[in-house]
């Protein structure tokens, strides 16, 4: 019965081409809610992050991420209608992130999602959550559209993929082991710094010598789109040892320098080379190491350099939100694609066909 109702006021929605979307994302440690007009308008966006609460354990611990979301979701969402001056009943549907990510974390929005859209008898949106991080660049760049290339790198996830259409997307290469992001906290946390460990190490290598070090990644010059960082991880690790096995202090600015440019020369190159190689003359960066400001920097040259266009979301759309959210669930409600009430959360779901 629900789905019947949801089907019908979709295609409503369809034949207007409009819809204001209520968005939730709990995939890890934020606990978010936008509201989205037509893919592009922010009318609120609310996130509610734990890092204080994962940071003396140095990384998130999904029991308590899930606990948190629980006691704050319902508080986030209210913050958000309050924001757009919204009421329920002024939400078209509502789009949820239901994977990657967390389990327990995933299914609390999930849960959320399902529950207002049945009692509302609205649509309900699956949306992966790597499909947010490259939607977040359609709320700060209007201009944007399919088709492009897009380098995704975050805490869990380090991929290029050409972005074909809105909804289509082919992979071209990802990570063979720990993603961007964990790296950076990996390697943070072993040169004693905080968490999240990307912004201590963005921080500190400005101070550091970033070719005091050569940390040499194995796909590096391999013909293809693939990355691989925990080789250099561990040649982090091992050369901190050394040091102080020798009892020599740890040269921590010039380690954190040359391991962050080892990570973002990997990620430029095979993006750049992505791009030219599918003739593409758009290039979008996204995802949480997005807010990386040498990564952004190096980006930058070399697209300029190989007459490429490149966007990036602004820092607060690098990080996980529901603006990003709201926006993929736009596109996927003008295509049709909505879930019945039985939709459940998926921890390794897949973007690719």
């Amino acid at each position: 019965m629900y789905f019947d109702i949801a089907a019908k006021k979709a295609k409503a929605l369809i034949e207007e081409g409009n819809a204001t979307i209520l968005a939730i994302e709990s995939s890890c440690d934020e606990t978010a809610a936008a509201i989205v007009e037509n893919g592009r308008i922010i009318h609120s966006n609310i996130i509610s992050t734990q890092i204080a609460l994962h940071q003396k354990y140095g990384g998130v611990v999904p029991e308590i991420a899930s606990r948190q979301h629980t006691q704050t979701i319902c508080q986030v969402v209210d913050s958000a209608l309050k924001e757009a001056n919204m009421s329920f009943y002024d939400i078209d549907a509502i789009a949820v992130t239901s994977g990657p990510g967390l389990v327990g974390a995933l299914l609390v929005g999930v849960a959320y999602a399902k529950a207002l859209a049945f009692s509302l008898e609205v649509p309900l949106i699956s949306v992966h959550h790597i499909e947010g991080h490259i939607s977040a660049n359609f709320l700060e760049h209007p201009q944007l559209e399919p088709p492009f290339m897009a380098l995704v790198v975050s805490g869990g996830h380090s991929h290029i993929i050409k972005v074909n259409t809105y909804g289509s997307y082919t992979l071209l290469g990802a990570t063979r082991d720990d993603a961007a992001g964990e790296a950076f906290d990996k390697v943070a946390r072993v040169l004693g710094l905080g968490y999240p460990g990307g912004v201590e190490i963005d921080k500190l290598s400005s101070l550091g010598n970033c070719k005091a070090f050569a940390f040499n990644s194995s796909v590096e010059r391999e013909n293809n789109y693939d990355f691989s960082f925990s080789g250099i991880k561990t040649a982090v690790v091992n050369l901190v040892h050394k040091f102080e096995q020798k009892d020599e202090p740890v040269p921590v600015a010039d380690i954190a320098a040359s391991f962050q440019e080892s990570i973002i020369g990997t990620l430029s190159i095979k993006a750049i080379k992505a791009a030219q190689e599918y003739n593409c003359s758009v290039l979008v960066l996204a995802g949480g190491v997005a807010a990386n400001t040498a990564l952004r920097n190096r980006l930058f040259q070399l697209a300029k350099k190989n007459n490429i266009e490149l966007y990036a979301p602004p820092l607060l759309l690098c990080t996980d939100n529901a603006a990003m959210i709201g926006s993929a669930g736009f596109y996927r409600l003008m295509k049709g694609e909505i879930s019945d009430i039985d939709l459940n959360a998926d921890a390794s779901m897949s973007l690719f066909e």
